[in-house]
């Protein structure tokens, strides 16, 4: 049975991924209902965080619930909040099984959500592709866990770690680009700092075919309160909205976290991503490197060093690469 839980809840988890960056506050969870080996019903979490998952994938399962099992990527919530607990509707179905990836670390929940549907006398089996799960939903728990947002550094060197601004900007190519457009759809929420705004003027925005509406919340670090009028930030805010932050880094992370900002994504230039770097609050960097040398004429892409991270994955995006870096112990 191991390989046929394994098998439903990586469908589940491909589920819980498809509006990740679009269901802050909540979580991003994935549910199916399987009965006699067939998926009568599936669902995950939509935008703004409802409906849930559960609930989606018992509406469309019905009558065919009753005696099922249910797949779900995050422990099933347990508590009243603006829609009933899902546990209520698992028990009101019938359901017989729940394969549960994770618990759910939000202390009104973290285990009462399994306890309560033990008491009900259905059979609950845990920590199935947990890991997986975790990945997914590393920005709750972070928030959870940590009070602040997982944050991503991305940024794009030469070879030689430097960086340009102005007509130089594009240093790496279209793949590449094309990459970090589609990264910026998995996040919450996008970061720069003003002095990017000032020299770049950039929109932030996600701009591949068909993502186009999974633009990021995008956020300014402007202590000075210098964002121009006339920015593209400023032109587009009725559109995709537009903060800007004028805390201590620290502080606008827990600010951040509160307004329901699980995933950051920093886009930024030389002294916004050191002082991320130098906060050792980055958990993640994406590393785009140009195969050319810019020299003495370029400007580092840190004024600083940081602690090592551990690399994790590198892809080639021709003419491009991409490390991905972890910090280390990771949530």
């Amino acid at each position: 049975m191991h390989a046929v839980h394994h098998h439903f809840m990586q469908i589940a988890l491909l589920l819980a991924m498809r509006n990740l960056g679009q269901t802050w506050p909540n979580p991003a969870v994935g549910a199916l209902v399987v009965k006699n080996g067939q998926i009568v019903g599936q669902g995950c979490t939509q935008p703004g965080g409802r409906p849930h998952a559960e609930t989606l994938a018992l509406a469309q399962a019905g009558e065919r619930a009753k005696r099922a099992t249910l797949y779900v990527t995050l422990e099933p919530c347990s508590h009243q909040g603006e829609t009933p607990p899902c546990t209520d509707a698992i028990i009101k179905a019938k359901i017989a099984q729940v394969i549960v990836a994770c618990n759910d670390p939000n202390p009104r929940v973290n285990g009462e959500g399994i306890a309560r549907l033990r008491s009900a006398g259905i059979e609950v089996i845990e920590n199935v592709c947990h890991g997986q799960a975790r990945e997914i939903n590393r920005g709750f728990i972070s928030v959870m866990e940590r009070k602040r947002p997982y944050i991503a550094l991305k940024m794009a060197t030469s070879l030689d770690g430097k960086m340009t601004g102005g007509k130089d900007r594009w240093i790496t190519g279209e793949r590449a680009r094309a990459y970090g457009h589609m990264l910026r759809s998995y996040y919450d929420a996008i970061a720069t700092g003003i002095g990017t705004v000032l020299m770049d003027d950039p929109l932030l925005t996600c701009r591949l075919p068909g993502l186009e509406d999974r633009s990021p919340i995008r956020i300014v670090f402007d202590r000075e309160k210098r964002l121009p009028k006339h920015s593209k930030l400023i032109q587009t805010s009725q559109e995709i909205p537009l903060w800007q932050m004028d805390a201590a880094l620290d502080k606008a992370l827990v600010q951040l976290a509160e307004k329901g900002i699980t995933r950051l994504l920093v886009e930024a230039g030389q002294g916004l991503s050191t002082a991320f770097l130098q906060s050792k609050m980055v958990d993640r960097i994406y590393w785009f490197r140009a195969p050319t040398v810019i020299g003495e004429q370029g400007m580092p892409a840190f004024s600083s060093a940081f602690s090592p991270f551990i690399r994790i994955d590198q892809k080639y995006l021709q003419p491009d690469t991409l490390d991905i870096l972890e910090c280390s112990p990771a949530l």
